[in-house]
């Protein structure tokens, strides 16, 4: 069953100057519906820029000021939030400013000013204590307490950020860094994926009150990706491989919680991380994007 829209519905994007938010905002607008981005008044002004060409709608709010997350979310119906603490830094932010306190205020702004639906981009369980972990975990608890309708998305790992040379793997380059022993299999999940999952969410009953693990089409190792590219003629891959150990040693010995949230990612994928992609193709039907996909992508660059 789809979701009445119509002209006076206004979806508010929470983090979208982010590469998922202003994919989202793009998928947003292409289906005609009428958005505003929650954007920092000190944001990229090139960024800003762009959303603005899309004829988005700009609320000037910082997820640290209720004051201005209220306004924000004033005649709003439906509310995404991908924002984050850990990729745009700015004097103040912290998990817990901005991850924990700040998503949390925005949960409280959407339902006092009467939003009926809110997607959040969280990501899946572990088994490790950090603080950007027990953020996503409160924020989530919090929505099914709110009264919302809520989606709670939970991708594996983008594979634009794990396999890409931010992190140091760069086979096009004749280089990998490996975390772990290579061997563990991930479901890499695209962000453009999560960003259609996400706008399905604004426009489907069907993901009403659920909480979706997103992964990708197939599960594959580091090692079969770097296997991959090389298929794809990439040269021959020089592997630099960080045990587990030393991904352990990191997060125990982490100097602050944006340090140790990066460890424990780094550790979690180390570990591998496999989700069925057929209960999340039941809601939404159409084809994922596959590494292979992304692999041609980046030789084809």
């Amino acid at each position: 069953m789809a979701v009445t829209t119509n002209r006076d519905s206004v979806t508010l994007v929470v983090g979208a100057t982010g590469q998922l938010g202003s994919e989202i905002v793009k998928l947003l607008c292409d289906a005609k519906h009428h958005v505003r981005a929650m954007v920092r008044r000190d944001a990229d002004p090139a960024k800003r820029a762009r959303l603005e060409a899309l004829g988005v709608e700009i609320a000037l709010a910082d997820l640290k000021d209720s004051g201005s997350v209220a306004l924000a979310c004033q005649r709003v119906t439906t509310v995404i939030s991908t924002a984050t603490s850990l990729v745009s830094h700015r004097e103040g932010d912290s998990i817990t400013s901005v991850d924990e306190a700040g998503q949390l205020g925005l949960v409280r702004a959407a339902a006092a000013a009467g939003a009926s639906r809110f997607i959040f981009v969280s990501f899946l369980p572990n088994d490790l204590k950090y603080a950007f972990q027990t953020a996503k975990r409160k924020v989530e608890a919090a929505l099914r307490e709110s009264g919302l309708t809520f989606t709670i998305l939970r991708p594996t790992a983008f594979m634009e950020l794990w396999l890409s040379p931010m992190v140091g793997f760069d086979p096009r380059a004749g280089r990998a860094r490996i975390l772990g022993n290579g061997t563990n299999q991930v479901s890499w999940v695209s962000l453009a994926d999560v960003a259609r999952f996400a706008v399905a969410a604004v426009e489907s009953e069907r993901f009403a009150n659920q909480t979706i693990a997103l992964g990708g089409p197939d599960a594959l190792s580091p090692l079969d990706v770097v296997r991959m590219f090389e298929e794809l003629g990439a040269p021959k891959v020089e592997l630099d491989l960080v045990p587990e150990e030393a991904l352990q040693g990191m997060f125990a010995a982490a100097p602050n919680p944006i340090e140790q949230t990066f460890a424990a990612s780094m550790l979690v994928t180390a570990r591998g991380q496999v989700v069925s992609p057929r209960l999340a193709q039941e809601l939404l039907p159409g084809r994922l994007v596959a590494v292979r996909d992304f692999a041609t992508h980046v030789m084809n660059r």
